[in-house]
């Protein structure tokens, strides 16, 4: 392993993420039982050494995965065991990408180089004569027994070479590609449908066949426009929540 593929390998989560993951498996282990209070956000302060920030974020956590309630001049309640899987992906800009991997681990079962189906080369927009690198595998929340979807990764040609992506990895496959290759992500584009499950996709994903579910597709372009990275992600519905912030600059006049 490269010193910077250990660098990434070991980066941190946000504390946050960590302080979430901690409460999650006492609650599992019962020091907090379905029904109790959890201690007070200034308590959480002092117990974990954290900021104000820190604490609100991590409980934000555990409300969106319907783990707690919380209930003003109450508290935060454990209102249920941490069986709810369902992952929120908050977007304000490219930077939100990172860390959708750095929250969520990609599992791989299969690459391929595979010659293009008519119906695929017209997914990519590119001849059905071309040889793209196909990565899948299903990519799960933390502390999460179910996967949050199923992912099928399009790699362009010309980098279907790259190396460096294991098994199991929070990396975003395009910021691999970025320093395998020395270039820069300019422009993604992101479409977003509902669909049905079909039978197969139920299975992988571990629910009903024909279930309601969420297509997320995401092109990746760089800086001459021409598409590196076309990753698809098929989410049952009620595992996955999209949430898109939009902001209006105000300047003064």
């Amino acid at each position: 392993m490269s010193a910077s593929s250990l660098s990434a390998s070991l980066r941190p989560k946000p504390r946050y993420v960590q302080l979430a993951t901690t409460l999650i498996q006492e609650i599992e282990s019962g020091r907090y039982p379905v029904g109790v209070l959890l201690p007070t956000e200034f308590e959480l302060c002092d117990q974990f050494g954290v900021s104000r920030f820190t604490v609100r974020e991590a409980i934000k956590l555990l409300v969106q995965q319907g783990i707690i309630t919380r209930q003003a001049g109450v508290g935060s309640r454990v209102q249920a065991a941490p069986v709810s899987i369902r992952y929120t992906q908050t977007m304000s800009g490219l930077e939100d990408l990172q860390q959708y991997a750095d929250q969520t681990t990609l599992v791989i079962d299969r690459q391929e180089i595979l010659g293009l189906t008519e119906s695929l080369a017209q997914r990519l927009q590119v001849s059905a004569r071309e040889t793209w690198l196909q990565i899948e595998g299903l990519r799960f929340a933390s502390n999460a027994n179910l996967p949050i979807c199923h992912t099928a990764v399009y790699i362009a040609p010309r980098f279907r070479s790259v190396s460096g992506i294991q098994m199991r990895t929070q990396r975003p496959i395009y910021a691999i590609l970025e320093e395998a290759f020395g270039f820069k992500i300019k422009r993604v584009e992101q479409e977003i449908s509902a669909l049905t499950l079909s039978t197969k996709m139920a299975q992988r994903l571990k629910t009903k066949p024909r279930a309601p579910g969420l297509w997320v597709c995401r092109r990746y372009y760089d800086e001459r426009g021409d598409l590196i990275e076309q990753a698809e992600n098929t989410h049952p519905a009620d595992r996955f929540t999209y949430k898109e912030v939009f902001q209006r600059d105000v300047t003064s006049r």
